[in-house]
């Protein structure tokens, strides 16, 4: 297994929406519209940046309140990381545009067509 994919899933992680800093939260919002999201785990040698399609249905934005810039934002998608298909979760506060994430291994069907 990859030794990135293998660290990011075991356990939380820091994670930033990485944009510039004056309109972070304005990015983050248009990236979610876009239903596409970039997340940066800050904790690996020179920072991991992951993108991914937003999964609309395991994602709650509910408790976010985007014109006060207050609440936290869930989101999740899949993606392919080092050849292994990977759910990203993170989890970002909207005041720091900071938060928690990890990656989750997921099983790919071998079942044929």
């Amino acid at each position: 297994m990859s030794e990135i994919v293998h660290r990011l899933a075991a356990g939380d992680h820091k994670v930033t929406y990485r944009a510039r800093r004056d309109q972070a939260r304005d990015e983050l919002k248009d990236a979610i519209d876009r239903q596409y999201v970039h997340v940066l785990f800050t904790e690996t040698r020179g920072g991991t940046e992951l993108g991914f399609p937003l999964d609309k249905a395991s994602s709650d934005l509910s408790s976010a309140d985007w014109d006060n810039g207050h609440g936290t934002v869930h989101l999740e998608g899949d993606l392919t990381l080092d050849g292994i298909p990977v759910r990203c979760v993170a989890d970002i506060d909207l005041s720091s545009v900071q938060g928690r994430g990890r990656l989750v291994i997921r099983e790919e069907s071998t079942a044929a067509s």
